[in-house]
C-alpha cells in the first residue's frame, strides 16, 4: 500500500465511487492502493487504482469496503478531495435508488439529469472560515458525461432511461408513504440517499459528475407490491452490479472521447470574490488544490 506522498508516474483522469454492492472493480490490471489523508479527514477507504480499459482510474467505495458507513457518516468532501488530489477530473458513481415513476422499473438503469435535496445533516461544501463560494448547480449532472453513459444502453441491451430527477434523503430509514407520495408528486422519478451531497462537491471540485442510478425497487408508494426491505434491496442489487460491470468496462473504454473542454471544469471561475481569498490565507491554503488556479501571482 503506497502513501500520497509516493510518486504517481501518471495522473489519474477518472474516478469511480462505487454505491452498495460495489465495493471493488473488476478486471483491474497493475493494482495499487493509496492511503490519502486531506484537509477534510481520510476516504471512506484507502483508494485502489490500476488501469481498465483504455484509460488509468481511481476506485473508492462510498460505504467502506465492508459497507459500514450509513449514507450520512460517508465522509463526502474527504472522498471527492481525494480523487481531485490524483488529478480526477471525471467522476462516475454508482448507486442504488428506487422507482418513483411507474415507467421505471426495478432492474433498470437511470442516468438522472435533475437532483432535488431534502438531506439535512451534511457538510455540503468545501467552503465556509471566510472563504465564500457560490457555484451555479442548475444541472447538477455534468452533462456530456451522462450522455455518453446513457448512449450505451443500446449495445449492451440495458434497459435504461437517459434523463430523470433524483430526490435525495437522509436515510438510513426508507421513506414513509406519504414521503413517497409526495416525492411522486413533485415529479421526481427516483429516490435515493447519496447523489448528495457528492454532486455539489464535484462541481465545487470542478469535476464532471454523472451518477449510474440502479434501481432496486418501487420505493413504497406503489399498493400492490410489497414494502421495501433491505432484502429486497439487496437480492435485486445482486442482479444490478452486473449491469454496472458492463458499464464500468465500456465507459473504460470510450471515456476519451468525450471532449476534455467542459464548462464544469471551470464552475469556479465565476463563484469565489478574489479579495476574500486573499483576506484569508489560512483557509485559501487549506483548498490551495481547488482555488490555486484563481489566486494572482
Amino acid at each position: 500500500m503506497k502513501n500520497i506522498g509516493t510518486q504517481i508516474n501518471n495522473l489519474i483522469e477518472t474516478g469511480f465511487i462505487g454505491g452498495s454492492g460495489v465495493y471493488e472493480l473488476e478486471g483491474l490490471k497493475g493494482v495499487e492502493t493509496i492511503e490519502i489523508e486531506t484537509p477534510f479527514g481520510k476516504p471512506s477507504s484507502a483508494v485502489t487504482i490500476g488501469s481498465l480499459g483504455n484509460i488509468k482510474m481511481a476506485f473508492i467505495p462510498r460505504h467502506g469496503p465492508e459497507h459500514s458507513l450509513l449514507p450520512t457518516e460517508v465522509p463526502y468532501r474527504a472522498n471527492i478531495y481525494a480523487l481531485k488530489t490524483l488529478g480526477v477530473e471525471r467522476v462516475v458513481s454508482v448507486s442504488a435508488v428506487g422507482s418513483l415513476n411507474e415507467k421505471i422499473k426495478p432492474l433498470e438503469v437511470v442516468v438522472p439529469d435533475q437532483l432535488i435535496d431534502r438531506t439535512k445533516a451534511r457538510e455540503n461544501s468545501f467552503f465556509g472560515d471566510g472563504l465564500v463560494a457560490h457555484i451555479s448547480f442548475a444541472n447538477p449532472f455534468c452533462q456530456n458525461l451522462s450522455k455518453m453513459i446513457a448512449s450505451f444502453f443500446k449495445d449492451l441491451e440495458i434497459e435504461g432511461h437517459d434523463s430523470g430527477t433524483y430526490v435525495a434523503i437522509e436515510g438510513p430509514q426508507f421513506s414513509t408513504k406519504a414521503e413517497s407520495n409526495l416525492y411522486r408528486m413533485w415529479g421526481c422519478d427516483i429516490i435515493g440517499m447519496t447523489a448528495i451531497p457528492e454532486a455539489k462537491l464535484a462541481r465545487e471540485a470542478e469535476m464532471c459528475y454523472a451518477t449510474i442510478a440502479l434501481v432496486t425497487d418501487y420505493d413504497c408508494w406503489k399498493d400492490d407490491q410489497e414494502n421495501v426491505t433491505a432484502n429486497m434491496v439487496i437480492n435485486n442489487l445482486k442482479q444490478n452490479v452486473k449491469t454496472s460491470k458492463k458499464l464500468i468496462n465500456k465507459i473504460a473504454e470510450n471515456i476519451d472521447s468525450i471532449t476534455k473542454e467542459c464548462e464544469c471544469h471551470e464552475s469556479l471561475r465565476e463563484s469565489l470574490v478574489t479579495q476574500r481569498i486573499l483576506n484569508n490565507q489560512e483557509t485559501a491554503k487549506k483548498l490551495n488544490l481547488l482555488l490555486k488556479k484563481y489566486i494572482p501571482g
